[in-house]
C-alpha cells in the first residue's frame, strides 16, 4: 500500500501544484486605428512550483493564429502583444496561452500549456 502511494505522490504533488490565473489588463472598447493591430495584455500568476519560468512563450490566440506576447519591462507576470482586426470588423475574440516547461521528477523537464477563457475586444469608429 505505501508503495503505491510513494508512487503517486510526485502526481499528486504536480497536479496540486498546476493552478494559473490570468488577469486581462486590455479595455474591453478600443477605438478603431490606421493598422488594424490592437494592444492586448494580460497578468499570468501560475502557483506550479515545478514551472521553469524561463521556458515561458506566451501568446495572444485569434482564429487558432498565435500572436507572440512580450513580458513587460520591470513588471513580473505581465504580458503584452499586438492582434490583427480587419478593416471591416467590429470586435475580436482571442484567448490568451502560455507554452511552458516544467520540473518532473527523476527526468527531463516535460512542456505543458495553460489558455485563459475567451475574452472578447469591441472596435468602435
Amino acid at each position: 500500500m505505501m508503495k503505491k502511494f510513494l508512487l503517486l505522490l510526485p502526481v499528486i504533488l504536480l497536479a496540486g501544484c498546476a493552478t494559473a490565473t490570468f488577469t486581462r489588463l486590455t479595455p474591453n472598447i478600443q477605438p478603431r486605428n490606421a493598422n488594424n493591430q490592437y494592444a492586448v495584455e494580460t497578468a499570468f500568476d501560475s502557483q506550479q512550483q515545478s514551472m521553469r519560468e524561463e521556458s515561458i512563450k506566451a501568446f495572444a490566440v485569434v482564429d487558432g493564429h498565435p500572436y507572440p506576447l512580450r513580458p513587460v519591462p520591470l513588471v513580473k507576470g505581465r504580458w503584452e502583444g499586438l492582434v490583427p482586426v480587419p478593416a471591416s470588423a467590429t470586435s475580436v475574440t482571442y484567448h490568451f496561452k502560455f507554452d511552458y516547461l516544467y520540473n518532473n521528477l527523476g527526468t527531463a523537464p516535460k512542456p505543458n500549456s495553460v489558455s485563459s477563457k475567451p475574452y472578447v475586444l469591441k472596435i468602435v469608429d
